[in-house]
């Protein structure tokens, strides 16, 4: 059996009946240990012995659940002839703090040998109780950093990584975990150059104020790199997780008493950016990769009045990012999921329009105004039924994206550099949300109609990686039961990638009435379905 299959629910259980089952059968397995002591201050002493010598040999510490906390080298001490054993000399591991940890060995260079052996270790409480001892159990199946194939590599305060060590953790684990006992971690980018094709390995780095979670494909290093005008064995990533000050602590604060809204976690400071010579960096460009984020929260929280938000000290304001909440064993946590570094926090507000109530939108047009995504047209109405413009929805798709707009502009000569909209239209041209016409305008002013909104939505989710592959006899078939789909002018594919996605929705059970103008609660609706289907939010 190979540990790395367990199923999480039931780790522990599990390696317990494994243990009481084969030790007496594995009592002469080709790697063993004995004389474990677990002291009280965390630290593991014992003897490994093996059927393999080698001077490169290492022993691996696991936490109870299954993540590698620790590596020690032992070097061979002697051989048993009766046997046939080479017996290595007594070896100490600082492990941690656990009622047990497992030891796993022989490791080769960082391979697993064949006949590897775990050992349970229990540590000495200084109350008598079933102090050291160790079982050993569980033949070892190969490939795997930990017990269930994942890795935790300890960083010291001044945030250094060792290089060969994260690269040679990557080799046989899709994941690796970095645990800060400061704010910062200082990554060789060299010990990832060799990874960032793989869209199976995944950087976590975490601390006590939250957690990254970095697919390694999303990072291209050559560019940041490039950027800074170093080599990649010169690079670093500095990436940081750090409690924001309480300057912006009271800012955030603020922003939030002034939306009606009570912050329910701290402000972090989540940052990742290229160091090269000189300590000088670069901003890394995420294109269209959305970054997971880890957010304690301060207590447990309704997601349908919860949003996670950007805080912009320049202005002093919030806005959505797109967040997922859950709680586990009493804890509450937030996953903010955005393509860019800033500072993070989570509000709740109770936000409803005295025009809505009873409407067939109403629970949409709720959620999303205390996600900030939608205002009302005053504080107390949101006019459901009225008409929306092409600017106005392409605001919307922008701000439900959680895209940045302080950067580009607009290219359309019917957009000027003073105009309200002009960042958020560049924004959604930029990220190929919006097309303008033939003869070089946007027409900003002018309403949407129903295919123009699918066709935007859709686009958002491709961006979003959410897109559906519709065929083009699925199209067929998806459009084949609406009796007004030839009405539809350009956006045949767009509309029924929307209707697969469960986006759009006929006006009747067989119209779609693709060239009918939208009203805002459509808009909302259709928000509201995008921000479920790219599992951006959790209703």
């Amino acid at each position: 059996m190979k540990p790395a299959v367990l199923k999480k629910t039931a780790q522990v259980t599990v390696l317990m009946l494994i243990i009481s089952v084969l030790v007496p059968v594995l009592a002469f397995a080709a790697s063993g240990f004995k004389d474990l002591k677990y002291s009280s201050d965390g630290t593991v002493t014992g003897v490994v012995y093996s059927d393999v010598y080698d001077v490169n040999a290492q022993v691996y510490a696991y936490d109870p659940s299954g993540n590698r906390v620790a590596v020690t080298n032992v070097t061979y001490d002697t051989y048993d002839e009766v046997n046939k054993l080479y017996i290595y000399k007594p070896f100490t591991v600082t492990a941690g703090v656990y009622d047990s940890v497992y030891l796993h060995g022989l490791y080769v260079n960082g391979k697993e040998v064949t006949g590897a052996v775990y050992a349970q270790v229990n540590r000495d409480k200084g109350d008598g109780s079933n102090p050291g001892g160790g079982s050993t159990c569980c033949s070892g199946g190969g490939g795997g950093g930990g017990i269930w194939g994942s890795e935790i590599i300890n960083v010291n305060s001044d945030g250094s990584v060792d290089a060969d060590q994260l690269k040679n953790s990557f080799k046989s684990n899709d994941k690796v975990t970095l645990k800060l006992s400061g704010d910062i971690a200082l990554i060789p980018a060299k010990a990832l150059v060799d990874y960032v094709t793989d869209s199976k390995k995944t950087l976590v780095i975490v601390n006590d104020k939250g957690a990254y979670i970095i697919p390694l494909n999303a990072l291209k290093l050559q560019d940041l790199a490039s950027k800074l005008s170093v080599t990649t064995d010169e690079l670093k990533v500095k990436v940081t997780i750090a409690k924001a000050s309480d300057t912006t602590k009271d800012g955030v604060d603020k922003a939030a008493k002034a939306l009606g809204g009570t912050v329910a976690s701290n402000a972090v400071d989540f940052d990742i950016v290229g160091l090269g010579k000189d300590q000088q960096t670069a901003a890394l460009d995420l294109g269209n990769n959305y970054i997971s984020r880890i957010l304690p929260l301060s207590k447990a929280v309704d997601s349908s009045k919860a949003t996670g938000v950007l805080y912009n000290p320049t202005t002093g304001k919030l806005s959505f990012v797109p967040a997922v909440f859950s709680s586990t064993d009493g804890k509450s946590e937030a996953t903010l999921k955005r393509n860019g570094s800033s500072i993070y926090a989570v509000i709740e507000l109770d936000k409803t329009f005295s025009d809505i109530n009873g409407h067939w939108a109403e629970s949409y047009i709720k959620l999303l105004a205390n996600k900030l995504v939608v205002d009302g047209v005053t504080d107390t109405t949101f006019q459901p039924e009225r008409n929306i413009t092409r600017a106005e929805f392409a605001a919307l798709v922008v701000r439900a994206l959680g895209l940045d707009t302080n950067s580009g502009s607009s290219t359309f000569k019917d957009v000027a550099a003073s105009d309200w909209y002009a960042s958020v239209v560049a924004a959604a041209a930029n990220a190929k949300l919006v097309d303008g016409y033939e003869d070089g305008t946007f027409r900003p002013n002018a309403t949407i109609n129903r295919e123009e909104l699918a066709a935007m939505v859709v686009r958002a989710l491709n961006y979003a990686g959410a897109k559906p592959d519709v065929s083009a006899d699925k199209q067929t078939q998806l459009l084949a039961k609406f009796k007004d789909a030839s009405k539809i002018v350009w956006a045949k594919n767009e509309i029924a990638a929307a209707i697969d996605a469960g986006i759009i929705d006929g006006m009747t059970d067989d119209t779609l009435g693709a060239r009918d103008t939208a009203t805002r609660a459509q808009s909302a609706t259709m928000l509201k379905r995008l921000l479920s289907k790219a599992s951006f939010i959790n209703n």
